[in-house]
This record gives C-alpha cells, sequence and structure tokens, in this order.
C-alpha cells in the first residue's frame, strides 16, 4: 500500500524528504505538490520507473515528460542553455513555466522528443525542489489525473485513487490547480506554446 506524508509546504521536514527518496531511489513513484498542479514522477534516471509512469498516465512514448531541476545550474547539465536562454530563464525561475530546450546527452533517450527536445521547470514550491536536490537528479513532472482525465488536487484523493500504484504520496497542502506557461526557446526564438500561469508578454510580439 502507498504511503500518505504530510509534509510542511514552508519548512520542509528533512526526514520526511529522505524518505520520499528513498522511495525515488529504489525505483518508486511519487504524487508531489508544484505551484502548479500535484505532479507525479520519478527518477529520470530510472528508465523502469520512467516506463511505470507511461503506463499510468498511459501515454506514447513519442510524447516525453517534462522534468524539474533544482536550479538554473542544475538546467545546463541537463539541456544546451544559450546566454539568451539564460537571461530569460534567470528572470522568470523559480516559476511557473516550462521551457522547452535541447536536451543534453546527459538525458535518457525516452524524455526526449525527436527532435531532441526536452520540457524543463524550476516550481516554486519548497517541497519539490528539496527532492530533487536531496535526490541529486532531475525529476519527471506530469499531472495527476483521475479515470476521467480531470487533474486531481487534494493528496488523499490521489491516494485512494491509485492505491498500489503510486509509492508515496506527499500532502503539502493546497496547490494553485493551474497548469504551467509551456515556453520553448529552441534557437532562441521564443514561441508560446501554452499560456498558463506566469506571465507571458514579454515573449509576445511588441
Amino acid at each position: 500500500m502507498n504511503m500518505l506524508i504530510k509534509i510542511n509546504p514552508h519548512n520542509p521536514q528533512e526526514r520526511l524528504i529522505r524518505q520520499a527518496v528513498d522511495s525515488l531511489k529504489k525505483g518508486g513513484i511519487i504524487a508531489y505538490p508544484t505551484d502548479t498542479h500535484y505532479g507525479i514522477g520519478c527518477d529520470i534516471m530510472n528508465k523502469k520507473a520512467i516506463e511505470r509512469v507511461y503506463l499510468l498516465k498511459k501515454r506514447p512514448k513519442s510524447k516525453p515528460f517534462s522534468f524539474i531541476c533544482s536550479g538554473l545550474k542544475n538546467i545546463s547539465v541537463y539541456a544546451k542553455v544559450s546566454n539568451y536562454a539564460y537571461k530569460t530563464m534567470k528572470r522568470l525561475l523559480p516559476g511557473p513555466f516550462t521551457f522547452i530546450l535541447e536536451g543534453s546527452r546527459l538525458v535518457p533517450k525516452i524524455m526526449l522528443t525527436k527532435r531532441k527536445t526536452a520540457g524543463i521547470r524550476v516550481p516554486d514550491e519548497t517541497i519539490c525542489n528539496a527532492l530533487v536536490t536531496e535526490l541529486g537528479n532531475p525529476i519527471i513532472t506530469t499531472s495527476a489525473t483521475g479515470p476521467d482525465g480531470s487533474i486531481i488536487e487534494d493528496p488523499s484523493l490521489l491516494h485512494d485513487y491509485f492505491q498500489n500504484r503510486i509509492d508515496v504520496v506527499i500532502d503539502g497542502g493546497p496547490v494553485s490547480g493551474q497548469p504551467s506557461s509551456v515556453i520553448s526557446l529552441i534557437n532562441d526564438i521564443p514561441e508560446v506554446i501554452r499560456a498558463g500561469l506566469g506571465d507571458v508578454s514579454i515573449f509576445e510580439p511588441r
């Protein structure tokens, strides 16, 4: 049976973060709060765990998941970051944005599109940043959806719905319940793929 762990969203208890990360290190899948929705994820370096998430989401492998990095420095390990991309992300991260960048060789192929791009996030959310930092690798992020495709925002409902298909559900309190804005920075040409939370006006033509 999966575990439901209540973690303080402002001052996460280290012991509980380690407990969740231990599960990730063993190939576990966890549900956790972000600054947008509750996310479902695993260690991006664990192929078996990634395949479990694809099965859970009934998602074709041609549609890779985004992943969460611990900060700008961490992003530059997993993606090719130009000066323009760096300056742009520095202004907006941490925050409710997913940036599409060209992935580096460290990113598993299963996490890249045919064009070798990846969606990368650094949420403004203490718990998920603590998880990524403690793990030392990025974690997958995909919204936690129910049988009808609607997003589940209540951790106890998440716990009840997924049962043993998820190993740990973190209750970090309420989240915004709105999607991130998705911005492509490929070839230094910004393109708003989805306008969600976060101000995208800086990317609109003047």
